[in-house]
């Protein structure tokens, strides 16, 4: 009575031998490194590690270990002070086809990483970092929405012979097509409902003239923000990717908030440079009929736009978009070998190709610019209170004349210096905004909070430990020790099926863990009243034990489940935070019955179990014959 099958015996050392093995990297800390991500195909190979390696001898400095994986190149060192100088000597002996990022690199020795065993992530709030509230600007994407159907609409009436005197975007919303009689405006509208069923129209007078007012349907105007919505997290996890930061969170918030988290990020003006810089591209015809100076004193004449350069120079621009920046599929920095000066080389997808070809071909010899457009917070102090105050920046940064017909590749000019350029090529490359975004929170998570929360976290959980330790072997004295085992083991796999399924820890989490400590005990404290109970009725020692395990099984089983559906409730309809708790309550109870039913099980066998006589077992405060 009392004993395992050898196999099941087996089964248990294997589970916890793998627990230990897999729960171990937690131990090893990390090392402060440099990360070397690849721009635009650069190869990753001995000879790049090579490049790395005589550079930082050449400064003096000497890397705890170089290693070469398939997409990047990790350098390691012991302390901060040599990563962020060997950053600009890395950088600097790479050039622009390389972006070297700062990073921590877990310690774990390489015959652990052979197996796969790998420390479980920790979150922005235990190993600090950067983390950024972005907001989506929904009214841009309306009005690039409806640039886009003028565009469209000038096409349409053109190739159906209808002839029109405008088609242009009204500032407070909406489409006005101008006509030179009633006739072509009945037809147009009849075209307009036929191919255009995204637009709503109604026949209006402009003047003399009768018109055509069009609205975007409010489904349609719906349906598109959530796709910029989803573009922009694509761009967003695409500008992350270039920086080469590891396990970020890029999560969508509300109907038009995106959170970025970037833990361990050292470099944090580095990563707000480069996702609070929402840069997206306009390409736009001069307006050559109208006069700038005349358009900044207030008359702008029908059809076009005002803008300024660099220099703050009046430019009148046309209202129709010729190119957006969401075409673009790669760009790269370098030098104009013409004008020797800094540029950026442009290459489009096929569909932008296509436009770019047609429009540059029939305005050859015309002047075309190129507009920047950027979303800043700015803070203010108002009635003795900070204030974020939004603000868009369109500045035009070149404008050239179309020599000749351009299709997928070709070059701006007009930029500041080769950093401003390179910092535009990264931007592009990682892909354009679809509207552009603005940063409304921001926070920075040191590393030493960072330790200091996981310090707190632990300490809290071990003295939880120990607490429930003294309390159930000093009341249930054998039975209560191999309690304190088998929930020792509960930690151990749950720290072990964390690291293997890679999972982020954060405060949270920390807290489901300290849970499922206080939860597990619970299963031992059943099964050790359940064995007193029979006791009490007069069985033998080795009978109680059985039946104590066996009959407490049907309770154990009913209360973990009831708790396990509400942590996938949790799970399936939380976020952020919320989630990460209900990934750990859900393991943990997972864990604690295996740990407290077969584990403490097999340990009561070892010690009672078997062919051995037991006269009398202690358990709780009295001992039983």
């Amino acid at each position: 009575m009392n004993r395992y099958p050898l196999w099941k015996n087996l089964l248990i050392l294997i589970v916890l031998a793998l627990g230990v093995i897999y729960a171990l990297p937690n131990l090893y800390g990390d090392n402060p490194a440099l990360q070397v991500n690849p721009v635009r195909g650069a190869p990753i190979d001995a000879a790049l590690e090579g490049r790395i390696a005589d550079a930082l001898k050449g400064a003096g400095l000497k890397p705890l270990a170089l290693e070469r994986g398939p997409r990047s190149i990790l350098v390691r060192f012991d302390d901060t002070e040599r990563q962020l100088k060997a950053k600009e000597v890395v950088a600097n002996a790479l050039g622009d086809d390389y972006v070297v990022a700062l990073n921590l690199a877990s310690a774990t020795p390489a015959f652990l990483r052979a197996i796969g065993a790998e420390p479980m992530f920790l979150g922005l709030d235990l190993r600090g970092g950067v983390h950024f509230l972005m907001e989506v600007d929904m009214q841009a994407a309306e009005r690039m929405v409806e640039e886009r159907f003028v565009s469209d609409l000038r096409s349409l009436l053109r190739d159906n012979k209808l002839r029109y005197k405008t088609v242009a975007r009204e500032e407070d919303g909406g489409i006005l097509v101008i006509f030179r009689d009633a006739e072509s405006r009945s037809k147009a509208a009849a075209v307009i409902a036929e191919e255009a069923s995204d637009l709503t129209s109604a026949e209006v007078n402009q003047g003399p003239d009768p018109a055509l007012r069009l609205k975007v349907k409010p489904e349609y105007v719906k349906e598109q923000r959530k796709l910029a919505l989803q573009q922009n997290l694509t761009t967003l996890r695409n500008r992350v990717n270039e920086l080469g930061v590891a396990e970020p969170i890029i999560q969508q918030q509300g109907e038009g908030r995106i959170v970025v988290q970037l833990p361990g990020v050292q470099d944090t003006a580095r990563a707000k440079e480069i996702l609070g810089a929402t840069a997206t591209l306009e390409f736009r015809m001069v307006h050559e009929d109208g006069d700038p100076e005349a358009a900044a004193a207030g008359k702008v004449p029908v059809g076009a736009k005002l803008y300024r350069d660099r220099k703050g120079r009046p430019i009148l621009l046309k209202r129709q978009v010729m190119l957006t920046g969401d075409r673009i599929v790669n760009a790269a920095s370098g030098i104009d070998q013409t004008e020797g000066q800094p540029a950026v080389f442009i290459t489009l997808d096929s569909k932008g190709a296509g436009i770019f070809s047609r429009a540059t071909k029939d305005n050859v010899g015309r002047p075309m610019a190129v507009v920047f457009i950027e979303n800043k917070v700015d803070t203010k102090t108002v009635g003795g209170k900070q204030v974020k105050v939004k603000r868009t920046v369109e500045e035009v940064i070149n404008v050239a004349t179309i020599r000749e017909q351009l299709s997928k590749r070709f070059q701006i000019t007009g930029l500041d210096s080769t950093e401003e350029a390179r910092n535009l090529a990264l931007l592009l490359r990682a892909g354009s905004l679809a509207t552009p975004i603005s940063i409304i929170e921001e926070r920075t998570i040191g590393p030493s909070l960072g330790q200091d929360n996981i310090q707190r976290g632990f300490h809290s959980t071990w003295v939880g430990f120990a607490a429930i330790a003294v309390f159930m072997i000093a009341y249930y004295h054998t039975f209560g020790v191999t309690a304190v085992v088998a929930l020792g083991v509960n930690v151990c796999l749950l720290i072990a099926l964390l690291s293997l399924l890679q999972a982020t820890l954060t405060l949270p989490g920390m807290a489901g863990i300290a849970l499922t400590i206080g939860m597990a005990i619970d299963a031992n404290v059943l099964i050790n009243e359940r064995i007193r109970e029979e006791l009490r009725n007069g069985n033998t020692p080795q009978a109680s034990i059985s039946a104590g395990y066996d009959r407490a099984w049907g309770t154990i089983l009913d209360t973990n489940v009831t708790t396990l559906i509400a942590g996938v409730a949790l799970f399936s309809f939380g976020s952020g935070p919320i989630r990460g708790f209900a990934v750990v309550l859900c393991l943990g109870i997972l864990t604690s019955m295996f740990s407290a039913v077969m584990v403490s099980r097999s340990m009561v066998n070892l010690i009672y179990g078997g062919r051995r006589k037991v006269a009398r077992i202690a358990i709780g405060n009295t001992r039983w014959a």
